[in-house]
């Protein structure tokens, strides 16, 4: 019998096995498709932050993002503010003044009149419990005392509007007059921080033709209300709350007070109107996000609120 012919043997010395190929095609084709997903992420964030507010350089990662979330240039509450802050403009484009914004959306607006005072700080603990914005006409002597509150308002990232120096009657000032407490007011609020005030409420909704030629001057929206919860009188919890809730509609903006007098209902009354609006729907916004998420109607019937409430 003929001997069995001896094994052949690779003439690859040292050459990988078959089962090693395999290996390596595999892996190849895993960082192929790690790199082409690598460059479409890359390629659509590219895309994305060219919609993005810019962002100061800083030493990584987590400085643009805190810089990103934070309230300064080229943060996202920047972006936003210029956004509202074209809503006012587009707003005064054809109206001095409103009284509710529009409906596209279940959106309504809280104010408060009269602070910073006494009270201010157990409105301001209401709001940032519920985690809910709000706007605050302010008048500028009360800086003086109570300014700690503005400091919490600007903090907490709600809109201060302008409610004279001294909480004055506009209509029966002159114009150097009502021009004083329009700027002191706002030098007053700006003193510690707060930007120039583009919105304005006039003192107990008394208002001119002087009074709206300086608000378009210095480029102001007075906003007036839609409904007034009367807190001012205080008429009880269950009255305020029922005040604010039975007149709510989508672009409202809701009147209450946080100084110029005991706001113990108010204070009391304020967690359960921000519940029974949200139970109804509702979303809280200051009232330039409502502008611009709302744009408004151009008819705003004023005439029923003229030298009332404020």
């Amino acid at each position: 019998m003929l001997a069995p012919a001896p094994a052949r043997r690779s003439t690859r010395r040292g050459g990988p096995a078959p089962h090693h190929h395999r290996r390596r095609a595999i892996a190849l084709l895993a960082l192929a498709a790690i790199a082409l997903l690598t460059g479409a992420v890359l390629g659509a964030h590219g895309r994305a932050a060219a919609h993005r507010p810019a962002v100061p350089p800083g030493r990584g990662f987590f400085s643009r993002i805190a810089a990103l979330a934070g309230q300064g240039p080229g943060s996202f509450a920047d972006s936003q503010r210029a956004a509202e802050n074209r809503a006012i403009d587009r707003t005064l484009a054809f109206t001095p003044y409103v009284r509710i914004a529009g409906a596209q959306h279940r959106e309504i607006a809280l104010t408060f009149d009269d602070g910073p005072g006494p009270y201010t700080p157990d409105v301001l603990r209401a709001l940032v419990r519920a985690h809910a914005p709000a706007t605050f006409f302010e008048v500028g002597i009360l800086e003086r005392y109570f300014n700690a509150s503005t400091k919490a308002i600007l903090a907490h990232g709600d809109v201060i509007g302008d409610h004279t120096d001294a909480h004055a009657p506009m209509a029966r000032l002159s114009e150097s007059e009502q021009r004083s407490q329009l700027l002191e007011q706002a030098a007053a609020i700006g003193a510690y921080h707060a930007p120039f005030p583009r919105l304005f409420r006039p003192p107990y909704g008394l208002w001119n033709a002087t009074t709206l030629n300086l608000l378009h001057r210095y480029r102001m929206l007075m906003v007036l209300w839609t409904v007034d919860t009367n807190d001012y009188l205080r008429p009880g919890v269950r009255a305020i709350v029922h005040a604010a809730v039975s007149g709510a509609r989508p672009g409202a903006i809701i009147l209450m007070h946080d100084a110029g007098g005991d706001r113990q209902q108010t204070v009391q009354a304020l967690p359960l109107i921000i519940k029974a609006l949200r139970k109804r729907g509702y979303k809280l916004v200051s009232v330039p996000r409502l502008l611009l998420d709302n744009p408004a109607p151009r008819n705003q019937q004023i005439s029923a609120l003229l030298g009332s409430g404020g």
